[in-house]
């Protein structure tokens, strides 16, 4: 399956709605990505892909500093999941990929 393209995020946090966008490519063979949100771009770490379960952690500055760890499902072109913030509960993710599975500009 390919999750490669630009998938637009809303992420269910105890403090609201944030959205996000990831950005998924391969580069010579490994998956990889950046998620654009907040003001900030961040890269992706530890991306993997198991079947239809995609993982990666990421860190963000903004509203806080955080280190997230991402578990979605990917069906065609939705994903739903959590993201984990530490010790915090986690959060719902669900998500929607971009018509066009081209990442521009990278």
């Amino acid at each position: 399956m390919s999750v490669e393209g630009t998938w637009d995020l809303s992420v269910y946090t105890p403090i609201g709605k944030i959205e996000a966008t990831v950005e998924l490519m391969r580069r010579d063979g490994v998956l990889t990505g950046v998620a654009l949100g907040a003001s900030e771009e961040v890269a992706l770490s530890d991306v993997a892909l198991d079947g239809d379960r995609l993982t990666w952690q990421q860190s963000v500055t903004k509203p806080i500093r955080l280190n997230l760890a991402f578990a979605v499902t990917v069906t065609g072109d939705t994903l739903t999941g959590t993201s984990r913030a530490g010790r915090l509960p986690a959060s719902k993710v669900t998500g929607e990929r971009r018509a066009g599975r081209a990442v521009a500009g990278r």
